[in-house]
């Protein structure tokens, strides 16, 4: 059911990790993927690798954010798919985090979201047409982590700020939706050592860790027309991780 032929799909963040599975599972469904990261030399690979175009885009400039909309339109007409998948997570104590600190990751997080969406929505309300995917994390609206406060503030406000962009451009034919992943298996958490892979697949109930195809597929899936009816919602992805109420539960 999940066709995005003839799709013109944006993805931020899309040169590695979770945002490189997202850019592989639409474009193996069809869309033309285009790729929008700071990182230039990865992103121009992943969008090499489906046969995309790549634009280097850091998502806290609303100039450029505007530039690079403006520029796939005039090239494609169109922009049927936002993936607003750019986020960081440096790990911060609340007693030595600073106000720069926390302005860094609320502007990349929250701030850059908010921007490229709105340049985006833009667009789609013109045409009268769009599916906004938001990738925002079990971490902050569901769990907490020590050392990830900031982080979690952005993830909880993404999905704040999705349900009231939904309900204003849902008459529009333009639905905003959000996956929130659990532990994927990108090169930050192998970079983390065996031992700390081997310790979190415990504490997940299909004790696998997610791989960035999971959530690419899922968010392939509320991009297609076979999600039309689905709007505000999220989806945890992150193999029961978020289920045992403790940890002898998990068998």
């Amino acid at each position: 059911m999940i066709h995005l032929s003839d799709q013109i799909a944006l993805v931020t963040g899309g040169a590695n990790g979770i945002g490189k599975g997202i850019v592989e599972a639409l474009a193996q469904a069809g869309a033309k993927v285009i790729v929008a990261d700071i990182d230039k030399v990865a992103g121009q690979q992943t969008a090499d690798d489906v046969q995309g175009h790549f634009y280097e885009l850091d998502v806290t400039d609303k100039a450029r954010i505007e530039a690079v909309v403006a520029d796939i339109v005039a090239q494609h007409g169109r922009i049927d798919i936002l993936a607003a998948n750019t986020g960081v997570y440096p790990q911060i104590s609340i007693e030595t985090m600073t106000e720069a600190d926390w302005d860094y990751i609320q502007n990349i997080n929250l701030k850059g979201t908010f921007l490229v969406t709105q340049a985006v929505l833009a667009v789609m309300k013109a045409q009268g047409y769009g599916r906004v995917v938001l990738t925002s994390s079990v971490t902050g609206p569901i769990t907490g982590y020590p050392g990830w406060a900031h982080y979690g503030a952005t993830k909880a406000g993404q999905l704040g700020f999705m349900r009231s962009a939904a309900l204003e451009y849902a008459k529009y034919g333009i639905t905003i939706n959000a996956v929130q992943p659990g532990n994927v298996l990108t090169d930050g958490l192998k970079a983390q050592g065996e031992a700390y892979l081997e310790g979190t697949r415990k504490i997940i109930p299909t004790h696998e860790l997610g791989e960035p195809f999971d959530i690419g597929y899922a968010v392939a899936f509320f991009a297609s027309p076979a999600a039309k009816f689905i709007t505000g919602q999220s989806l945890v992805i992150d193999g029961g991780q978020i289920l045992p109420e403790e940890p002898d539960a998990i068998i």
